[in-house]
């Protein structure tokens, strides 16, 4: 906008100053400097006045009828006399408010004369407020002498520059060479950082946590949304299905999967059980869903493909793959990808972690980069829960009769519409650490007393009410125990899963009816026998099934299977032993159980302890040998532990097998008869040791005679045990010298 539109023009404000005040003066050049905001103008008066009479009438008028610019309308112009020389210069020199005033001399090869701060105050307060006078030290080389003055304003920094620039001190001869000086020193903003750790650390990682929550966390909980709800799976494109059912008619090598072969023998019998979980599912009761059986029982068959097959929404989270992993990396990596959270970064937290600690070192606080393994599956569980309450509230309808509700209400009163959540193979190697169990609990604990979802617990681990109490202390959990088939059922699913291969085959052209294998192998009337050796454990009689498939009879099969049950025995629970700290039983141990079982079915658990082998920490290596699967261990209705089997049906055979084996028996038999021969030694070195300090008493009292008596009696009695074991040994060596 002009200036002469907005009434700034320098020389009509010059011709209304003189008309009111009746003097002649008369502008004749402008010279405007936009980046400084001002201008230079020249004028002539006629003599009558002075150039500072003319200064001050302007400066008057100007305060009497301020002019204010359109964009500064708070503050009106100024007008000063320029003293100096200015320099009028088009570089890039922008204005601050500090000057650098250099003392030049006025002819060459004279030395100027620095001005004092007394002198530059008196030459450069009229042009506004200084905030500071800083003179050049004294021991300073720098050529030539200068001072800093620091303005309160930058407008009157400017005014002072163009003004005084070139001015010319009468009194010591010192001409002013002025110029603008920049107050703010380069790379100011990375010292200040570097300089100031305990503020900007915390600060950075706050802003790192709210970018994460802000991007990516919407981002994984979409993610974890879709693998609920397979919505980028492309098996549950309805395009995809469709061709899949047809493919059969045109593509000669597909065909269906044959996983479940012969599992309907075992489904008829468990239908109850199949029946009561989907009961429980359309109930309100905020509690756990336990399913609870020996591995290869068919529990996560039972639950996923039978009770859960018409669920829309499930979530089946594997904790095998959680608890095995090796770091915390790997721990995180497994969680993350059994519920579909990504992206994950837990590459990072070393980094942060390293980070974190120098960052300790140096300023002595934590700055919280890194992040420990529990708020990491803390955040994983937590974004999931948020997932599958969303997932939950969006089968919500604004014309459902229920649409007032709050959601916490209608989750609550519509249990039928929640998510399910199996968690599979709960408290696998829990005795390596429990914090991923701990979480999940927790996690899994919230999730059913807020009505977000039902969850469902498959294990094999009888203690399971231990770790499950301490997240739902107040809670009956609904359970379900299952155990192996019944030998009825068990040959029922080998015969289906025999007769599978030849269901789709078409009927005989001559009108006959179709012979399926059951009927026509007169071999499988060895199976009642085979099972009953086998026993009902469903991965057991489908190995059963497949060997007879090859074409074995039904008796070769068995045995072979109680053959390499027997090998595994021993490799996992008897020579496999390389880490005696990473087992809590030795191979005597695991030895005498295999020999005792061999000869009865089942042991009573309390008998066991009493046993000199166990006398130490029994109960603990009992347990591991559970947890193990060499033994199971039953609980009475009371809920103690009463008897002790074999981990599975199968290694009743085994054991026997591994018994009938002379030469193994003589070696695993001596090694127990050692420990045996160790235990009563160390009974005697501890009665003889008592009986040396009684006979060193005084006199003798009569009071120690039965002390005595007792302890010689003890005495005896391990050494006619050690005669026994020695005498038993000596057979032992006999075989192990004789046969190979």
């Amino acid at each position: 906008m002009s200036p002469s539109i907005t009434g700034t023009e320098p020389s009509t404000i010059i011709r209304n100053a003189a008309k009111r005040s009746s003097i002649s003066v008369k502008a004749t050049e402008t010279l405007w400097r936009l980046k400084e905001g001002g201008a230079f103008v020249k004028f002539t008066h006629d003599g009558g006045v002075s150039t500072s009479d003319v200064e001050k009438v302007l400066k008057q008028y100007l305060n009497d009828q301020p002019v204010k610019p359109w964009w500064s309308p708070w503050r009106g112009m100024n007008v000063s006399l320029v003293k100096g020389r200015p320099w009028v210069e088009d570089l890039f020199h922008l204005p601050t408010p500090r000057l650098r005033v250099e003392f030049v001399a006025r002819k060459p090869g004279v030395e100027p004369i620095e001005l004092s701060q007394e002198q530059l105050y008196e030459l450069f307060r009229p042009y506004g407020k200084l905030n500071d006078i800083v003179v050049q030290p004294s021991d300073s080389k720098v050529l030539p002498k200068f001072a800093y003055l620091d303005y309160a304003e930058m407008r009157t920094a400017v005014m002072a520059r163009n003004c005084l620039h070139g001015f010319v001190v009468e009194e010591t001869g010192t001409r002013l060479r002025l110029k603008y000086e920049r107050k703010i020193k380069a790379h100011w903003i990375r010292d200040w950082i570097v300089n100031h750790p305990r503020i900007v650390i915390p600060i950075l990682a706050a802003i790192v946590a709210g970018i994460t929550v802000a991007i990516f966390d919407p981002i994984r909980t979409f993610f974890v949304k879709a693998h609920i709800t397979r919505a980028l799976d492309i098996q549950e494109n309805s395009w995809y299905k469709w061709f899949m059912d047809h493919a059969t008619n045109f593509i000669p090598w597909h065909g269906k999967p044959r996983d479940d072969d012969g599992m309907e023998a075992v489904w008829d019998d468990r239908k109850e059980n199949i029946e009561q979980i989907q009961t429980w599912l359309m109930e309100t009761a905020d509690t756990f869903i336990i399913i609870q059986g020996p591995r290869g029982c068919g529990k996560r068959e039972l639950v996923i493909d039978q009770a859960l097959k018409d669920r829309k929404y499930k979530l089946v989270i594997d904790c095998k793959p959680i608890q095995e992993a090796r770091g915390d990396s790997a721990t995180i990596n497994a969680a993350a990808a059994g519920v579909g959270y990504k992206p994950v970064f837990s590459w990072l937290n070393s980094i942060s972690g390293m980070i974190d600690m120098a960052a300790a070192g140096s300023t002595g606080i934590k700055t919280g980069f890194s992040e420990t393994l529990d708020s990491q599956l803390a955040k994983i569980w937590n974004t999931t829960g948020t997932a599958l309450r969303q997932i939950a509230l969006s089968q919500r309808h604004k014309d459902d009769k229920d649409a007032n509700l709050e959601d916490d209400e209608w989750l609550e009163e519509h249990p039928e519409l929640r998510p399910v959540v199996v968690i599979d193979n709960f408290l696998h190697k829990s005795q390596e650490g429990g914090v991923v169990y701990d979480k999940i609990s927790d996690w899994a604990a919230r999730l059913t007393t807020s009505n977000v979802a039902h969850v469902v617990f498959l294990t094999h681990d009888v203690a399971y009410s231990k770790s499950l109490s301490k997240a739902l202390p107040d809670r009956v959990f609904h359970q379900i125990p299952l155990s192996d088939c019944s030998p009825q059922v068990a040959k029922k699913f080998v015969l289906r899963h025999l007769d599978a291969d030849v269901a789709d085959d078409p009927a005989p052209k001559d009108g006959s009816p179709k012979r399926y294998p059951s009927q026509t192998r007169t071999d499988l009337q060895e199976l009642d026998t085979c099972i009953n050796l086998l026993g009902g454990r469903l991965t057991d009689l489908e190995f059963l099934a497949r060997r007879i498939k090859t074409g074995e009879t039904p008796t070769k099969a068995v045995h072979e299977i109680i053959d390499q049950s027997a090998s595994e025995i021993l490799k996992m629970y008897i020579f496999g032993i390389d880490d005696a700290d990473s087992r809590h039983w030795s191979p005597e141990q695991a030895w005498l159980l295999i020999k005792k079982l061999a000869d009865k079915e089942s042991l009573r658990y309390n008998e066991m302890l009493l046993d000199d082998t166990f006398k130490s920490g029994g109960e603990r290596t009992l347990r591991a040998l559970e947890q193990a699967e060499l033994i199971a261990i039953v609980s009475s209705p009371s809920g103690r532990p009463s008897l002790i089997r074999p981990g599975k049906p199968v290694y009743h055979p085994a054991f026997k097998r591994l018994t009938n084996d002379r030469v193994l028996r003589s070696r695993l038999d001596l090694a127990v008869l050692n420990e045996l021969v160790k235990v009563e030694n160390a009974t005697i070195e501890k009665c003889e040791g008592e009986l040396l300090r009684l006979s060193e008493i005084e006199g003798r009292p009569a009071l120690i005679a039965s002390r005595v008596q007792y302890l010689l009696a003890k005495l005896a009695k391990s050494q006619k045990a050690i005669e026994k074991y020695e005498y038993e040994m000596g057979a032992c060596k006999k075989v192990l010298s004789q046969e190979h």
